[in-house]
């Protein structure tokens, strides 16, 4: 078995990679991580970058990726309504539907109030 193949083109792509790094290197703008502030509008940050946040958001997130979810399913729907006819609106629909419902139910568990 010839592997000599195998490890040229491993050496191919590590220098490659290496190629890669030192003209990152080179042609980089700002300094290091370690030296350069965080911007926010030039003031100074009230907290840490990695503080912890208040568990109701977690629950804001989850809400806004089931709305986002929703989204990424009606845009496809859009252009294939009009081939598949009223089935398709009735599913999205009944999709539409169990969205509402989630909503429904967090707001009467109190997910959507803030204090």
């Amino acid at each position: 078995m010839n592997t000599s193949g195998a490890v040229t083109l491993l050496a191919l792509v590590l220098s490659l990679a290496a190629a890669l790094y030192g003209v990152a290197f080179v042609v980089r703008i700002a300094d290091t991580a370690a030296n350069v502030r965080p911007f926010l509008s030039g003031h100074d940050p009230r907290e840490h970058a990695v503080s912890r946040f208040h568990v109701r958001w977690y629950a804001v997130a989850m809400i806004f990726l089931a709305f986002d979810m929703e989204m990424v399913f009606m845009f496809p729907w859009t252009l294939v309504v009009a081939e598949k006819g009223t089935s398709a609106v009735v599913e999205m629909f009944v999709f539409l539907a169990i969205l509402v419902a989630g909503v429904v139910y967090a707001w009467r568990e109190g997910a959507l109030r803030w204090t």
